[in-house]
């Protein structure tokens, strides 16, 4: 008796081959709008200061938003001053240690003013303005975001700070500036 014997193998290969650089990238940072205007209101000059994350501003972020960890809403914006201006802003910089720099304090507000922020759309959250009404004439270098309304407080989280890249700008007593803040991921 004759038998037909078929075997029947199958072989499958699967493979993944892939030379795709579809890499997103995530980088925190903003950009301060400054609006000075004179006592009578009419506008004297605007700049923008692209600004510096800290490093501490950073990790804050990081542990409210993935472990949801001591949660505030509280902002202020601070101002740098021209005046005894070493260096800085540095990713090290923190509320308490800021390398050369310091808070120009010249603004009649017992208090950093607090900010108000607009809804987040695009991958950006900006702030409405910060107003500053000047009681003397100064030299501002920058600007600050930080949680601590003390002027010249010294704890609290500094999320972020920046100087005019053109050099520093004159202010007057009697001069307001308003302030904004846009911050993207």
């Amino acid at each position: 008796m004759m038998r037909d014997a078929a075997k029947a193998r199958g072989y499958g290969t699967a493979a993944l081959a892939s030379n795709c650089s579809a890499v997103e990238a995530t980088t925190a940072h903003g950009r301060y709008r400054v609006e000075c205007r004179d006592k009578d209101g009419r506008l004297k000059w605007t700049d923008d200061i692209e600004n510096l994350v800290t490093t501490v501003g950073k990790n804050d972020a990081l542990d409210k938003y993935f472990a949801g960890s001591g949660y505030t809403a509280a902002w202020y914006m601070g101002l740098i001053s021209g005046t005894s201006y070493t260096t800085g802003p540095a990713a090290g910089d923190t509320a308490a240690s800021h390398g050369g720099w310091t808070e120009d304090q010249n603004y009649s507000a017992g208090t950093r003013p607090a900010l108000s922020w607009n809804a987040a759309a695009s991958g950006s959250k900006a702030t409405q303005a910060a107003s500053f009404s000047f009681n003397a004439t100064t030299t501002i270098k920058g600007c600050f975001l930080i949680t601590n309304n003390a002027k010249g407080g010294t704890t609290g989280i500094l999320y972020s700070a920046g100087v005019f890249g053109g050099g520093d700008k004159a202010v007057a007593s009697g001069d307001t500036l308003n302030v904004t803040w846009t911050g993207s991921m």
